[in-house]
């Protein structure tokens, strides 16, 4: 593989947020890790909400091949509307876009957003593997005494929104690892708080399916599976993890992972989108 992109600049795009200083984190590191590897001619990160803007990294980068990887959840606004437009791929009302454009002597591949990628399988149990090994009271439960949840964010104003979500649901359950495995979604239905119904399972392990460990995952979230609020405020202050490993809500015993954006599989899914794309001209 690195041959074959070492004319190439990879630029890894996040929403990043101008309130939330954590927001960009994923994006470095995956950034930092795959300069590690040598792959390719140069590793730029990039923001949508925040310096350094996706526009202005793309606009400055001369090198003849360019992969912008949406480092993002769903393919949704801003995905598929909001970033290829700032990048002149697509004009405003346009229902659909070529991902491969030349730019004079440069060629400009726009990427999948890589929660779309099945293999973000990996990193999701990845998470909740990790999470009871980290955290094994009285001791880890066996994944098939288990129900896992994978929360999402889910609105009812794009139906992409959740399509990811529900197809990773539906991977891991082929799997036959966990006894049940479900989704939950901060603003449509089934809801976060639907996972004490809906587990078959006195154990409970909730993955969210986020980028970053921002407002949802740090607060929303918990709070929405029943910690009180002014706990998790309180830890927040003191800089203490808002949810703790195992939590007994509601005559189950829940692990609240971190949000899956930052686990270390996601360089590999990222090279994924790249190699995908790559074989689209």
């Amino acid at each position: 593989m690195p041959e074959l992109y070492s004319d190439a600049t990879l630029v890894i795009v996040g929403h990043g947020s101008t309130v939330n200083a954590g927001s960009a984190a994923p994006v470095h590191q995956h950034v930092e890790e795959l300069r590690r590897r040598k792959i390719f001619a140069q590793v730029a990160p990039a923001l949508w909400k925040e310096e350094p803007f996706v526009d202005a990294v793309v606009n400055r980068i001369t090198a003849p091949r360019v992969f912008v990887v949406p480092l993002l959840i769903s393919e949704g606004y801003f995905s598929e509307e909001a970033i290829p437009e700032k990048l002149g791929l697509r004009q405003k009302g346009q229902t659909d876009f070529n991902r491969v454009q030349k730019r004079g002597a440069q060629t400009l591949y726009y990427c999948r957003p890589i929660g779309t990628d099945e293999s973000m399988t990996n990193a999701l149990l990845g998470r909740a593997k990790e999470i009871v090994e980290q955290f094994p009271f009285p001791r880890a439960p066996k994944p098939k005494d288990t129900s896992l949840f994978i929360a999402g964010h889910g609105t009812t104003a794009n139906d992409n929104s959740r399509k990811a979500i529900d197809r990773q649901v539906e991977l891991i359950a082929a799997m036959n690892i966990y006894n049940d495995v479900h989704p939950i979604f901060i603003e449509e239905d089934p809801r976060i708080a639907d996972c004490y119904m809906l587990a078959a399972k006195k154990n409970i392990i909730v993955v969210p399916f986020f980028i970053s460990d921002g407002m949802h995952t740090v607060e929303d979230i918990p709070e929405m599976l029943g910690e009180p609020k002014r706990l998790v405020q309180e830890r927040l202050k003191t800089g203490q993890p808002t949810w703790r490993n195992p939590s007994e809500k509601k005559g189950k015993m829940v692990w609240y992972t971190r949000a899956v954006g930052t686990e270390p599989h996601i360089a590999d899914v990222i090279l994924e989108r790249v190699l995908e794309a790559s074989k689209q001209l």
